[in-house]
């Protein structure tokens, strides 16, 4: 019965962190079905840390199907046009909603950066202005100034 309970209370925190994870997502076409078949196997900071083309994104999803992915022809597409809009070579990072993979990764902050910026935002919010940003105590400004064009407010 203990066993029941943990593996129920575990997939209760597993659904809300999913919906929690596609609420971070950027809004429009596409998103509901990045979260039915892409959310539903990983965090989106498996696909968020990736800058893809329109090609590499259709090879990504083509290899989550053969992973057993599932979803329709029109759905799969709908999958690749948001994650190339959104998560394209020359997109920015939405640093308000942005994993820890995705600032890791793209923005090439250490980890000690990004756990200062997660635990600034979790606590105040996010920053609304670059100049804010580098006021985030424990981000390396130098850095931040580097990759100033590829941060979205």
């Amino acid at each position: 019965m203990k066993i029941l309970f943990l593996m129920l209370f575990g997939l209760a925190c597993a659904t809300a962190a999913d919906e929690k994870d596609i609420a971070r997502l950027p809004d429009g076409p596409g998103k509901k079905q990045v979260g039915k078949i892409c959310v539903s196997c990983h965090d989106s900071g498996n696909f968020r840390k990736a800058r893809f083309t329109s090609e590499e994104w259709t090879d990504s999803v083509d290899d989550m199907v053969q992973r057993g992915a599932s979803g329709t022809p029109a759905e799969l597409e709908a999958v690749v046009a948001y994650l190339t809009k959104n998560f394209g070579k020359d997109v920015g990072v939405r640093i308000n909603t942005a994993p820890f993979a995705e600032l890791r990764v793209v923005l090439g902050f250490s980890v000690a950066e990004v756990r200062a910026f997660l635990e600034y935002r979790d606590k105040n919010g996010g920053p609304k202005s670059f100049d804010e940003l580098l006021k985030v105590p424990g981000i390396d400004t130098a850095k931040a100034e580097a990759k100033k064009e590829r941060i979205i407010f």
